[in-house]
């Protein structure tokens, strides 16, 4: 589904993603991990041109979204972004911001929307919370909107950055829950967050970067259990 290759990613002189290939299929729950300022995040948006690549190209479902001849807001529609601070539009119900970009781009009427969203809420257990807006919903219950908010558009791949960095502890887990939920339909996700639980049970690979560069990946199992790399062994330690 994503093909990458050569990837690299420079903010003025410093280079924060450096020479990177992967190939993420269909279906693949993808997990990256990593300390903080090894590019994880930058990577991410890197995928959907949030930011813009330095050098090397992008497929996406058989689009070089890199050729700047692509209409890259008709390739994000397919592709749901969930950011570590919810983003949501504070002067908006909580419907208004599910429905806004299927009505807005068309892949809707408001019909249909308010119908799939409500359809949604019932999902993560906030269909009461309809009409209310941002500022009356905890850390938890606002991200749970912004991942239905990303499903409305019907996307093909999900899109993760740290979703749950932002949460008191004990919201942390109705956040994984959908997540896991997610998975278990067959999700195309693509996930950075420091939950190493989330990685070992939901992931089908495990992603670790550092210095800019993917230094090891294995399925779960293998990743957790065996480390190759002496730097992945030393992150793990610290974190597990």
């Amino acid at each position: 589904m994503i093909d990458v290759k050569n990837l690299s990613k420079s903010f003025g002189k410093h280079l924060v993603l450096d020479n990177i290939s992967e190939h993420i299929s269909p279906g693949e729950k993808v997990v990256v991990i990593g300390p903080s300022g090894s590019g994880k995040s930058t990577f991410l948006r890197c995928l959907n041109l949030l930011e813009e690549p330095s050098g090397g190209s992008i497929t996406f479902d058989g689009t070089v979204i890199t050729d700047p001849k692509t209409d890259i807001n008709k390739i994000r529609r397919q592709m749901g972004m969930v950011f570590q601070h919810f983003n949501l539009f504070p002067n908006m119900t909580i419907r208004k911001n599910i429905t806004l970009a299927p009505v807005r781009t068309g892949l809707m009427k408001q019909e249909e929307a308010d119908e799939t969203a409500l359809t949604l809420l019932k999902r993560v257990g906030l269909e009461e919370k309809e009409n209310s807006y941002p500022a009356q919903l905890s850390g938890g219950q606002k991200q749970r909107i912004a991942i239905v908010r990303a499903l409305a558009m019907r996307p093909k791949l999900m899109l993760f950055d740290e979703p749950t960095s932002a949460l008191d502890p004990e919201m942390v887990g109705e956040v994984l829950e959908v997540m896991k939920e997610l998975a278990e339909e067959g999700m195309t996700m693509v996930v950075v967050t420091h939950e190493m639980g989330f990685a070992r049970e939901v992931g089908t690979r495990v992603l670790f970067m550092d210095g800019g560069k993917i230094l090891e990946q294995n399925e779960p199992h293998a990743f957790f259990d065996a480390p190759r790399e002496e730097r992945t062994r030393e992150f793990l330690s610290k974190v597990l």
